[in-house]
This record gives structure tokens, sequence and C-alpha cells, in this order.
């Protein structure tokens, strides 16, 4: 249940024993209480802002003087019955903000009954389940009345007596018989409220082009009509896809720095008068407001590729001699940017391409041929290589052959200088035998 009740923001944390909502940074309209942790205290006239589905907020009076802080859900004053809501901001900054949507701190509000009961949770519950249920039936009720409108969305009530219904329609819409019908359908008090595309797109959220959530989601409440004369200023391509945000509109934040560039640009010369060269005249294509830089096709055709540099200060005497009926010759600005070095990729990852195993082509596998013209020579090659290997063998055989002729003569040399000295070993042990008698 912590997902219905977070009632379209993104939800942190609930402590059911003490009915506390903690939500994160990111909830709709949210501001931020630079001042959370000073002790205050307590005024029983204090103001307190609450939210409850989206972006609707209001403003009530703590008559009762209850020991409050932000995130608890508090039972407040409604017409009839009572809603529940989620404090989201109290103290001085409350203060600021009703300065901001121009509300006197004087004005009357409805007042904070109490901090909501078990009873008052599951009934508040009960009826957030229906919501989505009675918003897909009602716009089935009102394609039937065929009624030029589209309900976007769809808010009960904390005491499930009152529904609020969210509307889009780009005429006048007679929807009388349409709250008859839901009336009798569903038993409850109808509240029509008709809404414009941005605040619809406020109150769904949702990531814009820029990385971030929407403007209107977050803190834009006041929406301004924007046109494309901010897009021309800013020197945009008119590209409605890239113009328009989630809401089908133009975006928000065209207006954010188009004054700016309007200052930037009050000394510029206008684009509509063409400047006479010697070549031919030469017609605006861009500008760079805050390079101070305007290009120009030097052509009798505005579609040329070749584009030519010029500053301000020039462009504005290159006009002045045009209208004296004078042809001027253009000095061209170097620009800086073409002499830089060339960042070139560096494929430090080893991919070369994340498509380069896509329609990847199977080698083809040679096969040779088993006959026809090239095989007679395919065999003479094969016969050449077993004469050549042939020959080796026999040098080889003839080598060891020869090795073991020298080994045997080397063995017989030894062996007859082995007797050679036998012999005469023998002979000389015999003669001196043959002297021993004779010195007897």
């Amino acid at each position: 249940m912590q997902d219905n009740i977070s009632r379209g923001c993104p939800i942190q944390k609930i402590d059911n024993e003490t009915t506390n909502y903690y939500s994160t940074y990111a909830g709709k309209l949210n501001v931020f209480n630079w001042l959370t942790g000073i002790p205050e205290g307590i005024d029983k006239n204090e103001i307190y802002e609450v939210r409850f589905k989206n972006t609707r907020k209001g403003y009530y009076y703590n008559s009762s003087g209850l020991r409050l802080a932000e995130g608890d859900i508090v039972a407040v004053e409604a017409s009839p019955g009572h809603d529940v809501g989620i404090i989201s901001l109290k103290g001085w900054l409350v203060l600021k903000q009703l300065q901001k949507h121009n509300i006197s701190p004087k004005s009357e509000f409805k007042t904070i009954y109490r901090k909501v009961k078990p009873s008052d949770i599951e009934k508040w519950k009960e009826a957030i389940d229906l919501e989505e249920q009675t918003m897909v039936e009602s716009r089935k009720i009102s394609a039937d009345l065929r009624l030029n409108m589209k309900i976007g969305d769809v808010e009960y009530q904390g005491d499930k007596t009152k529904a609020i219904f969210y509307y889009i329609a780009d005429e006048r819409v007679d929807f009388r018989q349409l709250i008859k019908v839901l009336a009798d359908k569903f038993r409850i008090r109808i509240e029509m409220r008709q809404i414009g595309a941005r605040q619809e797109a406020g109150r769904i959220g949702g990531i814009g082009s820029c990385g971030r959530e929407l403007c209107c989601s977050t803190w834009m409440s006041n929406f301004v009509s924007v046109t494309t004369t901010a897009a021309r200023y800013q020197e945009l391509s008119p590209n409605p896809q890239k113009l328009a945000g989630q809401c089908c509109k133009l975006k928000c934040c065209l207006n954010y720095e188009v004054d700016s560039y309007m200052d930037a640009r009050k000394d510029f010369p206008s684009t509509d008068t063409p400047i006479m060269t010697e070549n031919g005249k030469a017609y605006h294509v861009k500008t760079d407001v805050y390079r101070r830089m305007m290009w120009f096709s030097v052509t009798n055709d505005a579609s040329s590729s070749e584009l030519i540099p010029i500053s301000v200060e020039n462009v504005k005497r290159y006009v002045e001699l045009t209208k004296k009926g004078q042809k001027v010759q253009i000095e061209a600005v170097v620009d800086d940017k073409d002499d830089a070095e060339e960042l070139d990729f560096t494929n430090n990852v080893g991919e070369e391409s994340i498509t380069r195993f896509d329609n990847r082509k199977k080698k083809k596998k040679h096969r040779k041929p088993q006959g026809g013209a090239n095989s007679g020579g395919d065999r003479q090659q094969d016969l050449k290589a077993e004469a050549q290997s042939s020959e080796i063998s026999e040098n080889q055989t003839v080598e060891n052959k020869s090795g073991d002729a020298q080994v045997g003569d080397n063995r017989q040399e030894r062996h007859h200088h082995h007797h050679h000295r036998h012999n005469h070993n023998h002979n000389g042990n015999r003669n001196r035998d043959n002297q021993k008698p004779a010195e007897a």
C-alpha cells in the first residue's frame, strides 16, 4: 500500500505507528526547507502547506495548536466532510510561498482538524484504490455522450464523499449530463476541474530531453505563453519535434534565456538586406549571438554551401555601403576553431565496431581438384619430391656406413697395440729369468 498513498510522488519511508510520511527530495512542486532544525515557538495561527495528490496543494491554519512536523498525515477541513493530506512545508517559508502565489496571510484559511487515526487511513486507502477504475469508466461514459474532452485524472477526497475529475478540452464543453451520470453511478459528489496540457504533464511527471525532471512537475506553477519568436531569437532550428515537450506544446525552457539573447542582439544589423559584393549578393544564413559573428553565402542563391564568417561591426559597415550603391570586398574572420587540432577517436577498448559481427561472410574452403589439366603437373611434382627424399636417405646411409668402418678400424688398431704391448712384457720377463742363475 506504500505506492498507493505516495500520491504521485516518490516515497522513502512510512512510519505506521506515528503515521508520519517521509518523502524524498523529488516531490512534485517540492520546496527545499533550508530553515529546518531551527527551533520555533508554537503559534495557534501558524499556517502549514499540505500536499494532496500530484501537484495539488493547499494552505491551512493550525488552530488546535498541534505539534506537527513535515511528513505528518493530517485530516483537514473540506467542503463537505474532511480530506487527508501530508504536511509538506511549515514555518517562515510558508509565508514566502503565499507571497509567491499572491495570497495574503490575512486571508481566511481552512483549518487542520487532527492527525489521522488508523480508521482514517483505512478509508483513505480505499478511496485511493477506486481512483483508477473510476477514471477508466468515466472516460467510457464521456465517449458514449460524444463529448470533446479527455479526462486525465481522478482524485478522491479522503472520506470518499467527493471526487475531482481533471479534464482537458480545446473548446467549452457542456458536461451537465456527464455530472448526472457520474453522480448516479458512483454515488459521490462530482467536481469537474479543467486543466491545460502543461498542467497535465506536471501531474503525470516525467523526464525531459535535458535528462532532468520536468520543470512543471518540480517547481513551475505559473505557465507563461511560449512562442516561436523565442526560438528565432536564440537561433534554434525550427524543428517542431525538438522544440515541443511532452505536453506537445513549445518547451517552457525556451523563455529562460530569451531576455539575455534580446539584450545581446540590440545592436545587430538587420538580416533582411543582402550585401552587394564584387562576386554577387551575399545572403545571411546564420548568426552566433555571443561570438558576435554572422555567416553569409556570397552567391545569387542563399542555399550555397560556402559560408563566410563576418563580424557584426563589419556587417554594419557593409550594409551602409550597400545602401549607398557601392560594392564591397568582404573580409572574412579567421576562425580559431579551424586551426585547432582535431580530436580523433581512439579505440582503447579494442572493439572496432559494434556491428562487426553482423552479416559476417563465411570463408570458402578451397578443395584440391581430383582430375583435370592440372592433375598431371601435380603428379610430376610429387614424383620429384619422392626422388629428392630417396637421395637424401641414400646419402645418410652411406655416411652411416663410412662412420661404422672408421669405428671398426679404430677398434682394430687399439687391439693390435694392446697385443704388441703384451708380447713385449712377456719377452722382458723371460730374459730376467734367464739372467738370475748366472748371477747366482
